[in-house]
């Protein structure tokens, strides 16, 4: 269910993309056609920024999982890196269970910026 999860939170963020400008009206009895819609676009930047991190997570995540499925495989170091940090915040999926902890967690090591140490070698 993370993919539909995801698709939720992208088209979130579609709606919240809609220009602030374009509901624009004139102020002031008519004297003023421009109104300053800076403080409308930048709250809703916000909450774009939250929901792209929560949607990473949700990759960063399902990326993890499909590396269980290769662990014959050897990933680069930096897909490893990625891949350790998720698993210390969040235990592969082997059943059904209740993941937006899970999704929280690794939201809040986007943040962190944990993931931006990653070896570039």
């Amino acid at each position: 269910m993370l993919q539909v999860t995801a698709v939720a939170l992208l088209n979130e963020a579609k709606v919240l993309a809609h220009p602030a400008s374009i509901d624009n009206v004139p102020t002031d009895g008519g004297k003023e056609d421009h109104v300053s819609m800076g403080m409308t676009s930048a709250v809703k930047l916000r909450s774009i920024v939250k929901l792209a991190e929560m949607t990473t997570a949700i990759e960063l995540m399902t990326a993890a999982q499909a590396l269980e499925f290769h662990k014959g495989l050897a990933p680069g170091r930096g897909v490893k890196q990625a891949y350790e940090i998720v698993r210390k915040l969040v235990p592969p999926v082997t059943m059904d269970r209740v993941m937006s902890g899970d999704i929280e967690g690794i939201t809040a090591a986007i943040r962190r910026g944990d993931f931006e140490l990653l070896s570039k070698d």
